[in-house]
């Protein structure tokens, strides 16, 4: 898999639970990944069980910013079923949320800001496909 500082130009870029954490926890890497995406034209994709994730029924300012520039992708039928097939290919440890994020970036092209590396590559070795990995 291949390592990335900084985001290249990408058909899209995805935001993973780890990543909606670290903008609440005001984590600059992460808001300067999100600003150079905007700059870019590039508007984040966050599937939308990482929001479930990350959002814990408090306030969370940083948060609610960082979701006002990215698109919610919702998860339906087609979508579910192509993540639990991956899930299945790597064995239960690894989560559907993770599993939902890895498919979106496989049909999307999309490249992925996760804290969560290990996970995602195993997903992307089950998809039979490389996704360029943003680490936060």
């Amino acid at each position: 898999m291949a390592r990335s500082k900084h985001p290249k130009a990408v058909l899209g870029l995805l935001y993973d639970s780890g990543a909606l954490i670290a903008a609440e926890r005001d984590d600059r890497r992460m808001w300067a990944i999100h600003s150079r995406a905007l700059q870019r034209g590039v508007r984040p994709i966050i599937p939308a069980g990482c929001v479930v994730e990350a959002w814990r029924g408090a306030r969370h300012p940083n948060l609610a910013r960082l979701l006002e520039g990215c698109e919610i992708e919702t998860l339906d039928e087609t979508r579910g079923k192509r993540a639990g097939s991956l899930r299945s290919g790597v064995g239960g440890s690894v989560s559907a949320v993770d599993a939902s994020v890895v498919e979106a970036c496989v049909r999307r092209g999309a490249s992925v800001a996760t804290s969560d590396r290990s996970d995602i590559e195993s997903l992307a070795v089950a998809a039979k496909r490389r996704v360029s990995i943003i680490d936060i």
